[in-house]
């Protein structure tokens, strides 16, 4: 048997007797798949509503997101968790110092000022914090955007519920500030569980949506800060709500936190309720928190092209 050129390049063909049902198979994949089901993928469009049913697949995913930021927050830092307890603390100090003794500003006759401004604390440093790194979470994370799919929303909540951590400790710590002072909580200190949720959901609203937005517009990781310093002086963290005419509660309380915070003090100190600022605060923050995250799942499909 002679060599030629063509056989030395490629081997010689030989009959198979599945090598036409397969060529027919690729040429008239119809015929052959009739009863395999076709997958068609396709951008949605308009406002995508929430896939509850992704979300608690995935929900592994988002308890190692909080876990991870948890530990990256105090690595490599002197004090560690401690600063969970620091920053209270240094807060109360400056504002007692500087609005309790020299502005004497009343702390509702009954309770020293450190008492009442330690109270809102709680919840104004999980707002605070929270929103500003649920803000830039996603700018902040651009890689994970690109080389992986998985629910685009765990990544805002796991940055804000990363300071859940820190509202445990001050708990803790207002714990023993009430027990120096002799100060015995009310017994609607068991509603403070269902105010922390809602605390996060107002959290959310703002750090979800700003989260979308830092994405596509960089300038609003700017405007953060003074996000923070705006919502610091309309809520009354630094003052109690009775130095503020009572006709303007409702309009403050747009604001979540301003119901929120006074809230707080009447459920550990048993102060009187503002059931009018608490219902119009909630209710902001679970519209706002709504809209934010139909926001977000309106645009999330193009955080890839601008990360």
């Amino acid at each position: 048997m002679i060599e030629t050129e063509d056989s030395l390049i490629s081997p010689p063909q030989r009959h198979h007797p599945d090598l036409a049902a397969i060529r027919t198979a690729s040429a008239f994949p119809a015929e052959n798949d009739a009863d395999s089901p076709e997958i068609v993928i396709q951008p949605r469009s308009g406002w995508v509503a929430i896939d509850w049913k992704e979300m608690f697949e995935y929900r592994e995913l988002l308890t190692f997101l909080i876990k991870r930021d948890i530990a990256v927050r105090y690595k490599q830092t002197v004090l560690g968790s401690a600063w969970a307890i620091v920053h209270p603390l240094l807060l109360m100090l400056i504002f007692t110092i500087f609005f309790g003794w020299f502005a004497k500003i009343p702390s509702e006759g009954r309770f020293p000022y450190q008492v009442l401004v330690f109270a809102a604390l709680i919840p104004w440093t999980l707002f605070s914090q929270g929103l500003s790194q649920a803000a830039l979470s996603l700018a902040s994370q651009q890689n994970l955007l690109t080389k992986v799919y998985f629910p685009r929303l765990f990544v805002p909540i796991a940055a804000a519920s990363v300071f859940l951590v820190d509202l445990a400790y001050s708990l803790g710590i207002y714990a023993f500030v009430l027990l120096y002072y002799r100060i015995i909580p009310s017994w609607t200190v068991i509603y403070v569980p269902l105010l922390i949720v809602v605390t996060l959901i107002a959290t959310l609203s703002l750090g979800v949506m700003l989260s979308a937005l830092t994405v596509f517009y960089r300038d609003f990781r700017h405007l953060v800060p003074f996000l923070q310093q705006i919502f610091m002086y309309i809520t009354p963290v630094m003052y109690p709500v009775s130095m503020i005419p009572e006709k303007y509660h409702w309009f403050l309380a747009l604001n979540p936190m301003f119901g929120l915070v006074s809230a707080y003090r009447s459920a550990i100190l048993g102060l009187p309720w503002h059931f009018q600022s608490l219902v119009i605060s909630t209710t902001s923050a679970l519209v706002t928190f709504l809209f934010a995250v139909y926001y977000f799942r309106r645009t999330e499909r193009r955080f890839a092209d601008f990360a």
